[in-house]
């Protein structure tokens, strides 16, 4: 898909990825040079998407975050100290991977093997034209980070050996994706109590 057709319909209907699962999403314009703090920023609800697109918060006005504004994250990067620590806890992929951990983070499960998830093989070309169409939105030369492990230069989300995870939130498993650009930070990060 050409980016440049992407629209706001287009946008919210590929969310929907995400409709059954506590996933959130957030875009916001890049600020700094040091785009972790724009990634602070997202995770403290602090911005908005500079297209006046969908974004997705799924704990916005509940008890939880009434009693902690960050909840459900444990600590967002907002000094150099915090900055460092979130370095630490991501590595990048590469783009031909982005699509199968898009559909990782709204098949909502921490399985090691998706391919054995119930009606995997029905579900998964919806998904992956969903996420298409949200990967669409960030051109060549974006760079993405997750904080799930893997065993290879290309992983598969969709099934690997191994994985590992380092979390971000006070979920029991909690996975994600940051996307940036010269123009662009995207927060998708899905929360799961297993």
């Amino acid at each position: 898909m050409d980016a440049g057709r992407l629209d706001a319909h287009m946008w919210s209907e590929a969310l929907r990825l995400y409709e059954w699962v506590v996933t959130f999403v957030g875009v916001a314009p890049r600020e700094h040079d040091e785009w972790w703090l724009d990634v602070g920023a997202i995770m403290r609800r602090e911005t908005r998407d500079p297209r006046g697109w969908e974004s997705i918060d799924p704990d916005e006005g509940e008890d939880e975050r009434l009693e902690d504004p960050l909840f459900p994250w444990v600590e967002v990067p907002s000094t150099s100290e915090g900055v460092e620590r979130c370095r630490r806890l991501v590595g990048e992929i590469p783009r031909s991977s982005v699509r199968s951990l898009l559909v990782l983070l709204g098949a909502g499960t921490s399985r090691l093997d998706l391919s054995k998830s119930l009606s995997w093989d029905e579900l998964l070309p919806e998904m992956e034209r969903r996420a298409d169409v949200i990967l669409s939105r960030f051109p060549d030369g974006t760079r993405f980070y997750t904080n799930l492990g893997w065993n290879s230069d290309h992983p598969d989300f969709y099934k690997q050996p191994y994985r590992t995870h380092s979390p971000f939130s006070r979920s029991d498993w909690d996975a994600g994706l940051i996307a940036v650009n010269d123009d662009e930070v995207a927060v998708f990060w899905n929360f799961l109590s297993v």
